[in-house]
């Protein structure tokens, strides 16, 4: 399907002009390839990886394109958010470049590595309830009191066109592959990534990643709106928001199809991206690897023409305590 220039929240041209906006901040994060996971999935496989970008994720490229586009006055009085973590971190990296204040609301449950990662760039923690309602009702009340500008974590066109950025140093690095693999949450990563690509080269595939005990995504494609769940049940804490009215759209109809799989077969990928890759993925950021592993991938004859596939490691802060205890089982 091609992509129609004003109808989403961003566009090839948003994605383009946060590309110039954000270079001289973000890092380029490498390609990396291994015969091994190749013969292991009967692929050629590309992984770009966003756990080397700053902040440890590929939040920082959407943060830094949405601080750095407000003018000054509307960042004097700083920026607000709710974020489980790596949101979080990078805006109060990219408002700590800008010289601004940053008010996180971070949910109890939050990984310790990843507040650990908003304290260090001078981000003021405010803790909600682990409920994205309650998380949504203390960062209201946050950006009533500071007269903050708040920076949602998905649902922002600027969040959204930063994220895109991905593909456009994907499609140079490796202009080869006919397929994208992206972790599906809210929806800002795999929309930016899905514009930009499908503006790009309209045949590319694009698959979300899913993880089974927060499949939302491959429900609200399944019946054609967004489908909320009492509650998520899954390793991957990056992965338990849901889709948001910017990003369904373009979920709906430039996503491919929607890949769901269970926390072992996270666990078992990112053990194979520390023996093999030897790289550090967090469980949101191994799912795409996991995907191509899972036998519903493997036995889809309609994905028998997926044969370069790029995989977004999207990032890399993993709670080490968490990652032994699920080794032990």
């Amino acid at each position: 399907m091609e992509v129609t220039k004003g109808k989403y929240a961003a566009d090839l041209s948003s994605i383009r002009e946060a590309q110039a906006r954000i270079n001289s901040f973000i890092h380029k994060t490498p390609v990396m390839t291994s015969e091994s996971l190749d013969a292991i999935s009967g692929r050629r496989l590309f992984f770009k990886c966003e756990c080397f970008q700053k902040g440890g994720a590929f939040k920082f490229r959407g943060a830094c394109n949405a601080v750095f586009s407000l003018d000054d006055h509307q960042a004097a009085k700083g920026v607000v958010t709710h974020s489980s973590g790596n949101h979080a971190a990078a805006l109060a990296l990219a408002a700590k470049l800008r010289g601004i204040p940053a008010h996180i609301v971070i949910p109890k449950n939050a990984p310790q590595c990843k507040v650990q990662n908003v304290v260090r760039y001078g981000g003021q923690v405010i803790w909600s309830e682990a409920t994205v309602p309650s998380r949504e009702k203390t960062a209201t009340k946050v950006l009533q009191e500071t007269g903050a500008v708040l920076i949602h974590p998905y649902n922002d066109g600027r969040i959204i066109s930063g994220q895109g950025t991905i593909s456009l140093e994907l499609l140079e690095q490796a202009p080869e592959i006919d397929t994208i693999i992206v972790p599906i949450s809210g929806g800002g990563l795999i929309s930016g990534v899905a514009l930009a690509a499908k503006s790009i080269n309209p045949a590319l595939r694009v698959l979300a990643a899913e993880p089974k005990g927060a499949n939302d995504a491959a429900q609200s494609k399944a019946v054609g709106r967004i489908v909320t769940l009492p509650e998520t049940n899954t390793v991957a804490d990056g992965l338990r928001a849901f889709l948001g009215e910017l990003t369904w759209p373009i979920v709906r109809d430039l996503v491919d199809d929607i890949i769901t799989v269970d926390d072992t077969e996270i666990i078992e990928a990112m053990r194979l991206c520390y023996e093999i890759l030897k790289v550090a993925v967090e469980p949101s950021g191994a799912i795409g690897l996991a995907a191509v592993l899972s036998d519903s991938f493997r036995n889809n004859p309609v994905r028998k023409d997926c044969n370069q596939i790029g995989i977004i490691l999207s990032g890399g802060n993993v709670d080490l305590e968490v990652l032994w205890r699920s080794f032990r089982k």
